[in-house]
């Protein structure tokens, strides 16, 4: 269990060393614009900013990969539905089960009683 804790650690370690050598290796700095040059001019919307490049690369890595976690959660919703419903009808039968087995053994000794209840269905 430890070796894949300490697996783990090495992993995000070497993955951290990798963030910062991309970092250091892309530090100039780029123009990040909202829209291409002749759209701008035809909206009037003429945005700019200036970010060294592994900001853009890193930004790039984090949006895509928060779009498809979103997308997966809105994806498998009607799955997270059908596990609640299913739930709930189980605690409805469980509680059916028990009621139906007090009522079953209402006038009877309650060894006996419990004795019955562990026996296996015949």
């Amino acid at each position: 269990m430890k070796l894949i804790r300490y697996m783990k650690y090495l992993f995000l370690i070497v993955v951290a060393i990798g963030l910062v050598v991309l970092a250091m290796a892309n530090r100039d700095p780029v123009s990040l614009t909202i829209l291409p040059s002749e759209l701008a001019l035809w909206t009037g919307v003429d945005y700019a900013i200036e970010l060294p490049l592994f900001l853009v690369i890193l930004g790039g890595f984090v949006t895509g990969a928060l779009v498809g976690f979103i997308w997966e959660w809105l994806r498998e919703h009607r799955h997270r539905a059908a596990a609640a419903t299913n739930k709930r009808e189980a605690r409805k039968l469980e509680r059916e089960v028990e009621t139906l087995k007090g009522q079953k053994n209402e006038h009877k000794d309650e060894v006996l009683a419990l004795i019955e209840d562990a026996s296996p269905a015949r």
